[in-house]
């Protein structure tokens, strides 16, 4: 069952098309999951419409012969070279459904350090780094903290840390000022969207900052 959802202002951005093509990918994806989030989204779309609706009609008088003018001009049939969409994907020796919301994103390139996988999916303006990750089962990623945010959303498996148990579909955000180690027991696949690199902070485990900019 899926616990952890994306804010209420996160769907009224994501519904209004003002998130960076990174989060709403994340979102997208957590909406084909999840019913509650869908159901809310709607009422949110709705009560969009309604105000938009509302407005005064008289800023778009123009809007119609604008239009008409631009579709004057009707430009050489130009045909877009075909793309295979990506449904499912194989990697560390497993294969998994990908939700629709990834299905553009062609040439997935992946690289592997121990039992973490990475591909990278989306890179936005303000350094902000979205990749699909994959955790081998019974396998952990050292305990660390993040200089910026970090969002992770689970597509398949189960992991935990110190805050909690998630599953398929769960939306976890986590600022600069926690610190976690998550560990799965069945491997797991997460989309992950970060704006700085992880920082270890344990032991021994601090020498492995290098990775930290390399998962980033």
């Amino acid at each position: 069952m899926i616990k952890y959802h994306p804010t209420q202002e996160l769907l009224i951005s994501h519904s209004g098309a003002q998130l960076p093509l990174s989060l709403s990918i994340a979102v997208s994806a957590h909406l084909e999951m999840c019913s509650e989030c869908t159901t809310v989204t709607k009422k949110i779309t709705a009560q969009q419409s309604a105000l938009f609706e509302a407005q005064d009609v008289s800023n778009n008088v123009n809007f119609s012969s604008m239009l008409d003018k631009i579709f004057e001009h009707k430009p050489d049939l130009q045909v877009e070279p075909k793309k295979t969409a990506i449904n499912r994907i194989s990697v560390a020796g497993n294969n998994y459904q990908l939700p629709r919301a990834f299905s553009h994103f062609t040439d997935l390139k992946w690289s592997s350090f121990g039992a973490i996988s990475r591909a990278r999916v989306v890179k936005d303006t303000d350094n902000i780094r979205a990749s699909l990750l994959h955790i081998d089962k019974n396998s952990a990623i050292p305990s660390h903290t993040h200089k910026g945010y970090e969002l992770t959303l689970l597509l398949e498996g189960t992991f935990s840390d110190e805050n909690g148990v998630y599953n398929k579909g769960d939306f976890i955000w986590l600022d600069n000022d926690l610190e976690h180690t998550p560990f799965t027991k069945t491997g797991c696949l997460c989309y992950a969207v970060q704006d700085a690199p992880l920082r270890f902070v344990s032991g021994i485990s601090q020498a492995l900052n290098p990775l930290g900019q390399l998962i980033y």
